[in-house]
């Protein structure tokens, strides 16, 4: 008996690369909020982030995943930054 399933489409070039910029992204977020010092803090941003990503997991138009890469990277800069100034 054949499956039902249809075998997974191979994605483009650019899909591609784009998958490997949203993963890069998701990697240095988690990473930065690893240096949360607040156990609590720290737990409620790696739901955040996961959530995020979840939710945008289906989007396809390159327009949108762009924005969303670019909203990412300007939150990890701003995470960053509030870890930098606690620091100091």
């Amino acid at each position: 008996m054949a499956s039902s399933r249809l075998p997974p489409t191979a994605l483009t070039l650019k899909q591609f690369m784009r998958r490997q910029q949203v993963l890069l992204l998701y990697r240095k977020i988690l990473r930065a909020i690893r240096q949360v010092p607040s156990e609590a803090d720290r737990k409620y941003l790696q739901d955040w982030a996961r959530e995020e990503f979840k939710r945008n997991k289906s989007a396809t138009e390159e327009d949108t995943i762009r924005m969303m890469i670019t909203q990412g990277n300007m939150q990890l800069k701003e995470l960053e930054r509030t870890l930098a100034l606690a620091k100091s």
